[in-house]
């Protein structure tokens, strides 16, 4: 679920089109809501966010979502009902801007009645070159504990760190490009305590059984990615990203994806396309013949051969107001996405028949956000 929710956000990012000397982020305040839905889940919840300047060197913001979950996913549904849970998440953060450097700096805790997670993070920009050129650099390092509903006595830890480094380039005066790269490190619990393989049944072999995951205790990812904004003699602009990634379990993916923004007077249409294809976890299976096959044993969806696609329509309307006003503009947005997921390896365990020969799985989703804005 955790790595379900990190894919809604992703497709759902906004993208800047700026590219200019490091500045504090602008006054503002933010309201979302946020719904997904596919899969048999459930996700929904409100989200706050306040930034403020103090002085001319120093922002500050805080941002406080909640997440309810409901429901179950496939893999989850062949060996257990469904559940409800709540996540509540809250960041504080800092901005430091020095000459050409800002520094940025927050803490985000995440709570579920099952599930805690801390984290820092660190990042600095510097510009160059007349401003044409921006150098980033980031750190971030989580701290997890993870339970399970039902056993008290069930508790793990995982520890997680996060490099990146990024630089943006203005090439004309038309073209943007960015190219950034991330190594993440985890130690620790790493798999789902409720996630378990399936193994066919010595007694009856049209049947099977459920043993608990066994994941390895470290993985470390690299990814790379390069970005490019294109601005049209008309205001309008086009954008595209493409990403690689790989890691020690084997998994290697890409994803890509194009974009195109239209103003129109207040308004501002933002439609996009993207693609995504990754490759199985090296000891993922689908079925095993039993249930201490192998040292490392994984059947989580997320761990398998499959590929999505997503399309997405933004639509926003802005007001702007006096300079000398309290508020200086505002917005309103509304953003849809349908997504669509098919696997190569993963097959629907409660379609019935012959294990392993079921029909191999797919969903479609659907994700809404409404927010608003005001700048002051």
């Amino acid at each position: 679920m955790r790595a379900l929710y990190a894919l809604v956000c992703l497709v759902s990012q906004a993208v800047i089109f700026s590219a200019s000397a490091n500045v504090l982020p602008e006054d503002r305040s933010d309201v979302m809501y946020k719904s997904y839905s596919g899969d048999g889940v459930t996700i929904d919840g409100p989200s706050v966010l306040l930034r403020k300047q103090i002085g001319s060197h120093v922002s500050v913001s805080g941002n406080y979502y909640v997440d309810t979950v409901s429901g179950a996913s496939i893999d989850v549904r062949a060996q257990a009902s469904e559940y409800q849970e709540e996540r509540v998440e809250t960041t504080l953060g800092a901005d430091f801007l020095h000459e050409k450097s800002l520094l940025s700096m927050s803490y985000t805790n995440s709570s579920e009645n099952d599930f805690e997670a801390n984290s820092v993070y660190l990042g600095i920009s510097q510009s160059f070159f007349g401003d044409l050129t921006t150098l980033s650099m980031s750190y971030s390092k989580g701290w997890d504990e993870v339970g399970k509903r039902g056993e008290e006595d069930f508790l793990e830890d995982a520890d997680r760190q996060k490099f990146g480094i990024g630089v943006s380039q203005i090439l004309t005066k038309s073209l943007i490009m960015g190219f950034n790269a991330e190594h993440v490190s985890d130690e620790g619990y790493l798999n789902n305590p409720y996630r378990a393989i399936r193994y066919i049944d010595p007694s009856n072999p049209e049947n099977f059984l459920f043993d608990t995951e066994r994941y390895p205790n470290t993985r470390s990812s690299t990814a790379y990615s390069i970005n490019a904004n294109y601005y049209l003699p008309f205001r309008a602009a086009l954008y595209a990203d493409a990403r690689i990634y790989s890691d020690s379990w084997g998994i290697d993916a890409h994803n890509a994806r194009l974009g195109y923004i239209h103003p129109y007077n207040n308004w501002l249409l933002d439609v996009f396309v993207r693609y995504y294809k990754q490759d199985k976890a090296d000891f993922y299976q689908d079925l095993y013949t039993r249930p201490d096959e192998f040292n490392f044993m994984a059947r989580d969806k997320e761990m398998s051969t499959y590929r999505g696609l997503t399309a997405g329509i933004k639509l926003s309307y802005e007001w702007k107001f006096s300079e000398t006003a309290m508020i200086k503009k505002s917005s309103v947005n509304v953003e849809f996405d349908y997504m669509n997921f098919d696997y190569d390896d993963f097959r629907d365990a409660t379609a019935g028949g012959t294990p392993g020969e079921e029909p191999l799985f797919g969903f479609s989703a659907n994700a809404i956000k409404i927010f608003g804005s005001i700048w002051y």
